[in-house]
């Protein structure tokens, strides 16, 4: 039955009445700001000062490629939980280097701070990169307690196509190591990404967008998940997230975000920040399962 309604919603010159140049630019949402450059400086720039301001950060190897590592960032008490952040670039930009900044909000509240490499498009398929994200989960989860963390509060977030590779560890073994999630602008149905540019480098055909897509394939009993988009997003990453919506709250205890100002980039920066909406649905999640207390706002 996936496989079918795939198939009737593909179209090679288009998708959902879009011509293909539409496409493109439904799936750009750098087409909304002024300056993508500009919001990706500030990442590596605010991550940067994370680093250098907690000072004791791990990079961790969680498996034999040569991107397959993470970064920690511990905090000084027991069976602290942790939130793993996994990063966004539509599989082919960014690193852990640039998806850092939300470290500090974290860490202030006790919790300590992930983030996540896996190897980039062209060099590695999908599959390769939705494997190395849920080896990371459980292997973060196997060591938990070398770093003081209670592997029953691991707690993962993602923006764009980091929220795509959290929601794929949702429908996968993994997902029972995972106390909570938070997708942000993510992409839930990759079959209209096959007829956009963004497929030059992913190469996907019908199997491999259908595989790993996971409306298709969520279980019917998820942990508790933060659901948020920009207000300022193109029409089809609104599609999404409302597609996505819908199914999970047939699944789990949801908590839905739309951020009226905040656009597909600075959405992120809301992450951990108990003065934002998002900030305190993500921090509730994580007291509610681990009775940490977080900093009121």
């Amino acid at each position: 039955m996936r496989r079918v309604r795939a198939a009737t919603l593909s179209n090679a010159s288009g998708y959902a009445g879009f011509s293909r140049c539409d496409l493109d630019r439904e799936y750009s949402p750098s087409s909304l700001v002024s300056s993508l450059p500009a919001y990706l400086d500030d990442y590596a720039r605010l991550s940067a000062a994370a680093r250098t301001r907690h000072g004791r950060v791990e990079e961790l190897r969680y498996g034999s490629l040569p991107e397959a590592t993470l970064d920690l960032f511990p905090v000084d008490q027991p069976d602290a939980p942790v939130m793993v952040f996994v990063h966004g670039g539509y599989w082919q930009e960014l690193t852990k280097r640039d998806s850092e900044f939300a470290a500090t909000s974290f860490l202030s509240a006790g919790i300590a701070f992930a983030a996540i490499d896996y190897g980039l498009a062209p060099d590695h398929t999908l599959d390769d990169i939705v494997t190395m994200v849920r080896s990371s989960i459980a292997w973060l989860h196997a060591n938990a307690l070398r770093f003081g963390i209670d592997p029953r509060r691991i707690h993962v977030s993602g923006s764009s196509a980091g929220a795509h590779l959290v929601a794929m560890a949702l429908v996968a073994d993994c997902a029972q190591q995972i106390a909570s999630a938070t997708l942000l602008s993510g992409i839930y149905d990759l079959e209209p990404l096959r007829h956009t540019y963004v497929n030059d480098a992913l190469g996907l055909d019908l199997d491999a967008a259908v595989r790993n897509s996971p409306i298709y394939r969520l279980p019917l009993q998820l942990p508790p998940v933060v659901i948020a988009r920009g207000g300022i997003e193109t029409s089809e990453f609104i599609r999404q997230h409302d597609t996505m919506s819908g199914l999970l709250r047939q699944r789990a205890r949801v908590t839905e975000i739309i951020g009226p100002a905040r656009n597909h980039f600075d959405l992120p920066y809301d992450l951990g920040d108990p003065s934002t909406e998002l900030g305190r649905a993500v921090l509730s999640n994580i007291v509610a399962s681990t009775g940490v207390q977080a900093e009121s706002a």
